[in-house]
């Protein structure tokens, strides 16, 4: 049997190991951001590949699904070749795919090289969270922690702007480039700082090998699943069909399959902790909101009121900006043994709550300033759910169990983080096509010979109208849909976790 994954002993907190970890945040928030611009910018950079929608939509399943397999098996590598090693060369790996990718001839290459930078990609945001709960000595594990945050709130947020820094007026090559000089940055400051560990080739003999296939396997099929369902008319299409049972088949024999094993990739008897419970399933949920907090006036500022992507950057900068000081600011607020943090987690969702009511009041009239004040709360209200709840849930993990959480946590954040794409995407189209029918029956029994008298250029700009409130409306639903899933958030709250104390010098299993 192979031995626990932290045979060695962690290297006393210095200096150069905060520049270590400095550099595994830079490659882990470069990752997150280019997964994000690079589906931003997809309709602009597919002409220029020559690629049709329906062939493009595959670049960018095709990245999702690596990346998040990544994230299931990366935690698991960086302990059998050591961290270093293994940030290093994930690091390199995604910042020179991303030199590459422009130059890709044909759909093959591009999809090839794409999955390649996916699966490097996904593995950097699971080290992260691995070396923090490794090497950060109890006093600052907070603080860590909401580098970690950073991620689920910084980074997708910073997104948006950087999409339309370089598409307008910018080389379009850019969206890829953009990874170079963090990636080179954060690879430097990595092999500077972290310790090197010895190779534990041995971990090679008793490996999940059947967990990672399994795992990978429902994990890929469920992603294409979700990213391909509405272009391929979801269940009528054979291919949709199929992947899903698939997922359907492999995910519970995954599951028994990590239950079993003596050294899984999924260690689920984790879960009989509540606080690592809670914050497994708070954190999925989290990142559904959060989401569709800043994509969904986003959306409706372009479609609406026809913004471009520059004209939208201040409401995502008024809450990605302001995480690099309110996230350390909630962790030193609840690194306090007199603070509980699910009173904490309880005001970030009060006033998610809040921003979410504001928002369903929206109307045609709204412009971008209208945004600011509810954004202003998804600003301060986000970090102070994510970073106590992380709090919540790594605190009852000890430093040997971190390579098993933190594959489990991002696993299952990568797999959220897809379905809230998907599920925002498709909820707003569906009660888009619902409100067009209602109010097209409305104005028609009113008027029910108004295509008659009306010319084409008449009933086209009826038709764009009514397709505009259409789209008001379903916005206005997508906030109310929020409320339902804030609204689970805070009955788990109240149900599941126990106090949680801030770190201690000791750590209890």
């Amino acid at each position: 049997m192979s031995s626990p994954p932290t045979a060695t002993v962690s290297a006393p907190f210095t200096w150069r190991l905060a520049v270590g970890l400095i550099g595994v945040l830079i490659a882990a928030l470069t990752s997150g951001i280019n997964d994000r611009v690079t589906d931003i910018t997809l309709v602009d950079t597919l002409g220029i590949f020559g690629l049709g929608h329906d062939e493009g939509s595959w670049v960018s399943t095709a990245y999702a699904a690596a990346e998040v397999s990544a994230m299931l098996v990366a935690p698991w590598f960086a302990i059998t070749l050591s961290i270093r090693r293994f940030a290093i060369a994930v690091t390199v790996a995604f910042t020179l795919l991303g030199i590459l990718i422009p130059f890709a001839p044909n759909l093959e290459t591009l999809l090839t090289l794409r999955v390649l930078q996916g699966v490097a990609g996904g593995a950097l945001p699971p080290l992260l969270m691995t070396v923090a709960l490794r090497f950060l000595p109890w006093n600052i594990k907070l603080y860590g922690l909401s580098a970690y945050a950073l991620t689920a709130t910084f980074g997708p947020n910073l997104a948006m702007p950087l999409a339309a820094l370089w598409t307008e007026g910018s080389d379009w090559r850019l969206v890829f480039w953009q990874v170079v000089p963090a990636g080179m940055l954060g690879a430097a400051l990595i092999a500077y700082g972290l310790p090197q560990d010895p190779l534990r080739l041995d971990r090679f003999k008793g490996a999940d090998w059947r967990g990672a296939l399994l795992g990978i396997g429902w994990i890929s099929m469920l992603v294409v699943a979700l990213t391909q369902g509405e272009r391929l008319d979801w269940l009528d299409s054979p291919l949709i069909l199929t992947l899903l049972l698939g997922a359907a088949l492999c995910l519970p024999l995954f599951l028994i399959n990590e239950w079993f094993h003596p050294l899984p990739l999924f260690k689920l008897q984790l879960l009989k902790r509540r606080n690592f419970a809670y914050g497994l399933i708070t954190l999925c949920l989290f990142v559904v909101v959060a989401s569709a907090g800043g994509a969904i006036p986003a959306a409706y500022l372009i479609e609406i009121q026809g913004y471009r992507p520059q004209q939208v950057m201040p409401i995502a900068l008024l809450i990605a900006v302001p995480q690099l000081v309110l996230a350390p600011l909630v962790a030193f607020s609840i690194n306090r043994s007199w603070v509980d943090s699910r009173y904490v987690i309880a005001l970030g969702l009060i006033l998610l709550t809040i921003a979410c009511i504001g928002g369903s009041l929206i109307t045609s009239e709204w412009v971008r300033e209208d945004f600011y004040s509810l954004q202003a709360l998804h600003t301060f209200g986000q970090p102070m759910v994510v970073v106590p709840l992380l709090m919540n849930a790594t605190g009852v993990i000890a430093p040997m169990e971190g390579p098993f959480a933190s594959a489990m946590v991002n696993a299952l954040r990568g797999m959220a983080a897809v379905m809230a794409g998907s599920i925002v995407e498709n909820f707003v189209t569906q009660r888009e096509h619902f409100h067009s029918n209602i109010l097209l029956d409305a104005f028609g029994s009113r008027q029910p010979n108004f295509a008659s008298v009306l010319d084409n250029g008449a009933l086209g700009e009826l038709a764009e109208r009514l397709r505009g409130q259409a789209f008001v409306l379903s916005f206005s639903d997508a906030f109310l849909a929020l409320l339902a899933i804030i609204a689970l958030m805070a009955v788990v709250l109240l149900i599941v976790p126990k106090r949680a104390l801030p770190p201690q010098p000791s750590v209890s299993t």
